[in-house]
């Protein structure tokens, strides 16, 4: 065994939004065969027992508004483990290719002649069914909008003025310290009074929730002390279970 040569390979693996049992069969497979498991903080620890004994797990998240690890970082953890130990795992929250960074680490890791994988996850804004939330519904929400409470440079995305145009139902990301300038954003549009939901830890035991108007959201937030990691969900199909 100590002659087999290594295979530099990446997987970039999506954990699902919470629940471990919501992982793919495809990714659970993955898990089994992992020489170096690289995990994120919206990971499910309970995840980690899946992989083989030999295996090396490296905690690598990114605690929101907190400390993390720079991803440089998790770049050359993947360079190095991937050459030096073989099938490297990448294993975010989520889904990678949604509001996170899986594809920068693949392109990286492509650059440096690593064969690379992509396994999608159950996205968070999926769990919203476990409130009775359905992102679609006939004759309320034809369509969804996706948007990220906080880009890059720390500032809502200017596309939600767009999507508050629309009948679309609308799933914030990485929003909880945007709720009273997307709540502003809507009354200053004449929405403020969209039926609007907060799920917290969606899809695991201590999932917490709160409905209402969006013009509340900062004090739904604080009523049930909700903060993150949480979705914001925005249309009438917030409103559905409770008619």
């Amino acid at each position: 065994m100590e002659n087999t040569p290594i295979i530099p390979e990446l997987f970039v693996l999506g954990a699902g939004p919470g629940d471990p049992e919501l992982i793919t069969v495809k990714g659970y497979k993955v898990l089994q065969q992992a020489d170096v498991l690289l995990y994120d903080n919206l990971a499910n620890k309970e995840l980690l027992s899946i992989a083989p004994g030999h295996c090396e797990k490296i905690y690598v998240g990114k605690q929101p508004y907190g400390e993390y690890t720079p991803q440089e970082q998790i770049h050359e953890m993947i360079k190095h483990f991937a050459f030096t130990k073989g099938k490297v795992v990448r294993l975010k929250g989520g889904d990678p290719f949604i509001f996170g960074r899986g594809f920068e680490e693949i392109m990286y890791a492509r650059e440096q002649g690593i064969k690379t994988h992509f396994i999608p996850g159950i996205t968070s804004m999926q769990a919203s069914g476990f409130e009775d939330i359905p992102l679609t519904h006939r004759s309320i929400s034809e369509s969804v909008w996706m948007v990220t409470g906080t880009k890059k440079d720390g500032r809502l995305s200017a596309d939600l003025k767009l999507a508050i145009q629309s009948n679309a139902t609308v799933v914030i990301y990485m929003g909880m310290k945007k709720l009273y300038e997307i709540a502003q954003t809507y009354i200053e549009a004449g929405y403020g009074n969209i039926p609007a939901a907060i799920i917290q830890h969606a899809s695991l035991p201590n999932q917490k929730s709160v409905r209402g108007f969006v013009k509340d959201l900062p004090q739904l937030a604080e009523s049930k002390q909700l903060t993150y990691p949480a979705i914001i969900i925005i249309g009438e199909v917030t409103n559905l279970a409770i008619k």
